[in-house]
């Protein structure tokens, strides 16, 4: 189940590699090693298949090789734990097998709930879920099922069928006449939950379904690939609105801050769904948001990082790369320490402004070469991620940005001696908001991402650090953060409103 890219080891790679001969593509030795000729393959098989041609295999390359493999090979059993278990945890208990808890161990009751799933959808009854029954259960986690039109279909019968409402079928589907469904058509068909989940952990993978689900089920967003990790993971934005005045918010430059990308993108599913109905969001109308702004939004700068961090990436040659850079610092705990990317730069730290002085403040305080934190890296904007960020910023004209980190409560808005116009008016409006202390910026720091969106603009950019306690924050807190941070990205679209 998890992402498999060059470098990387194991029974699945082994798996990856069959699939991939009994599909005609010559992946070398079944060595369960993902090297060259694996690679190869792979980026023949995506280009016939009319996939990313990218050479990593993600949710949409096993789906297209899932008829090319054996009934026996699986991806998750009874005795598997991580964060793809607590995914399949969270898809059985939206389809409404109960698992137990979302504990990220596939125990008995997980293994139970599979084969109910199993059975109820015809697939093969053993409790293991492979490709079929991980196919069968991925509307369960992008929130969403493609549908055929048949003779005699209305909308009010769908949604009946579904469990969701004709207002959903429309927003997914929009038509000038809603009345009008045509034979053959293929219809979006939101199923009935929120698609963002906010109780389990997060990674490249989930981000990657959710922002799927939430382009389908919400058309007026736009989903974009920006950039990609040092891994090859796509960077995605999400944009919505139609206004003149952009607005940038960010999450996860840091990988043990992750719980800053299910807020964004829960804030992202609120939003929309309140432009949808009419409604509105951290009090204000959010019709009123989505014609007065655009809306940009990158929940996951640093997907490699993440990964490591939540357990996804946990063998293979990225991991042991991790591991080795770690014992540079044996003080820093590893992973649940790990702040850098996969290569062990610092991404706050490797923004052009004055990045000399940053190196010269982290060389004094022992971080001199790549490990889990603070370690600039060998030039500003080294990095691919750092790099995605630039080049987004610099392609559109942001009015405001807001960078997401954990934590402290705390909102910075001001780097050196920039002042920018009504940022610290906005800034007091958010703290007033969040009950978030504003403040002017750590002392002696240089090289964010919002010290250089500052330096270079002269315009509101503001860090927000969510939360209290040590990182990576639990879970249980996003209840938390969400209800004191909606005020703050709310306002971040609205003060610049007439």
């Amino acid at each position: 189940m998890r992402t498999l890219r060059r470098g990387d080891r194991g029974e699945d790679v082994k798996v990856l590699q069959r699939a991939l001969k009994r599909a005609g593509y010559d992946a070398g030795t079944i060595d369960g090693i993902f090297g060259s000729r694996t690679e190869t393959a792979v980026r023949a098989f995506q280009r016939a298949n009319g996939l990313t041609a990218d050479g990593i295999v993600g949710p949409r390359t096993w789906a297209a090789l899932a008829p090319y493999m054996a009934e026996e090979e699986t991806w998750l059993r009874k005795g598997d734990r991580g964060p793809y278990v607590q995914m399949v945890q969270l898809a059985l208990e939206r389809a409404g097998f109960s698992p137990g808890a979302l504990d990220g161990i596939f125990g008995t009751r997980t293994d139970a709930a599979v084969r109910q799933f199993q059975r109820a959808n015809n697939l093969q009854v053993d409790g293991i879920v492979g490709p079929r029954t991980l196919a069968a259960l991925k509307p369960y986690l992008t929130g969403y099922v493609e549908y055929t039109v048949r003779r005699g279909d209305t909308l009010s019968a769908l949604a009946r069928r579904y469990g969701t409402t004709v207002q959903a079928l429309l927003t997914a589907n929009p038509r000038e006449n809603p009345n009008l469904i045509y034979v053959g058509e293929t219809l979006i068909i939101p199923l009935p939950f929120d698609v963002v989940p906010t109780n389990i952990a997060y990674t490249s993978e989930l981000t990657e379904l959710v922002t799927e689900g939430l382009a389908a089920r919400y058309p007026f967003i736009a989903r974009k690939t920006v950039g990609t990790s040092v891994a090859g993971t796509p960077i995605h934005a999400m944009e919505l609105g139609t206004g003149s005045r952009h607005v940038f918010y960010n999450a996860s430059h840091h990988a043990n801050e992750w719980i800053t990308t299910p807020l964004l993108l829960k804030y992202l599913e609120d939003y929309a769904d309140a432009y949808a109905t009419g409604g509105r969001i951290g009090g204000v109308a959010a019709s009123r948001l989505f014609a007065g702004t655009m809306l940009h939004i990158v929940p996951l700068v640093n997907p490699d990082g993440v990964d490591l961090i939540t357990g996804a990436l946990d063998s293979g040659g990225l991991y042991q790369s991790a591991r080795t850079l770690a014992a540079n610092y044996p003080a820093i705990p590893f992973p649940s320490g790990w702040k850098a990317n996969i290569r062990g730069v610092d991404l706050n730290c490797n923004y052009p402004a004055n990045w000399e002085k940053e190196r010269e403040i982290k060389f004094a305080q022992g971080y001199t070469k790549p490990g889990p934190r603070d370690y600039v890296g060998p030039a500003a904007l080294s990095e691919p991620e750092s790099r995605a960020m630039y080049d987004y910023t610099r392609a559109n004209n942001f009015a405001l940005t807001l960078s997401y980190h954990t934590q402290g409560k705390v909102i910075y808005w001001k780097y050196e001696d920039y002042e920018p116009e009504n940022a610290y008016a906005i800034g007091q409006r958010m703290a007033a908001a969040s009950g978030y202390t504003l403040e002017s910026g750590p002392a002696n720091s240089h090289a964010g991402y919002r010290d250089w969106f500052i330096q270079t603009y002269n315009r509101p950019g503001y860090t927000i650090e969510a939360g209290l306690g040590t990182n990576p924050l639990p879970v249980s807190q996003f209840n938390t953060i969400y209800r004191d941070n909606i005020g703050i990205l709310t306002i971040g679209m609205d003060a610049l409103i007439p």
